[in-house]
């Protein structure tokens, strides 16, 4: 099963949204304890099987060579591209790290105090408020800066050394978890169900 467990399975709540991509083990667990179903988005009418319908649909049309298989002794079994889960309506959300990489992220990779974008090397991390006047190390406090602005302001506030900044740090909204692990292992028939949610 060690194989056919490489393929990966979009799984979407009962209100038809994406919340997880999981091998082909786990949606078969999902299926056949009946905690979903397979939604089959190849012929565009989304039709839907429980785990018996899947079976004799598997027999019925067996899959080819080309197409992703769990073999048992008396079938091939075909691997599902989307499940819909039966009782599990919530969105699962991810809250962003504060680290250097998600600040220059949010930041666009442009100085806060120019506005200007650099390349990452050429760019530093700023408490507005210096830590060695008590500023925290928080969504709020840290901007991108370029190396330039950084060292111009030092251990000063912005106002005293000159710089304002072009808009005021946030912390970013926390985004669905399913978009993090989607990146990569995106399957074409999965297009439907995704639109615009794994930006």
């Amino acid at each position: 099963m060690d194989e056919e467990d490489d393929h990966r399975v979009l799984v979407l709540n009962r209100v038809w949204q994406p919340i997880n991509v999981v091998g082909a083990r786990r949606a078969f667990s999902l299926l056949f304890q009946d905690h979903a179903q397979v939604i089959d988005p190849n012929n565009g009418d989304f039709r839907m099987y429980d785990g018996a319908q899947w079976i004799e649909y598997s027999v019925n049309c067996p899959p080819d060579e080309s197409q992703p298989a769990m073999r048992t002794v008396n079938y091939a079994l075909r691997v599902p591209k989307v499940l819909i889960l039966r009782y599990f309506d919530r969105v699962p959300v991810q809250e962003v790290k504060l680290s250097r990489q998600s600040i220059l992220e949010r930041d666009g990779y442009r100085c806060q105090y120019t506005g200007k974008v650099f390349p990452q090397k050429m760019l530093n991390l700023d408490h507005i408020i210096p830590k060695e006047r008590g500023g925290k190390t928080t969504w709020e406090n840290v901007v991108t800066s370029s190396i330039h602005c950084n060292s111009i302001k030092a251990n000063r506030l912005p106002h005293e050394a000159g710089l304002k900044l072009i808009r005021r740090p946030a912390k970013p909204k926390a985004r669905p978890f399913v978009s993090k692990l989607i990146q990569g292992v995106c399957d074409e028939s999965w297009a439907y169900f995704l639109g615009d949610k794994t930006g």
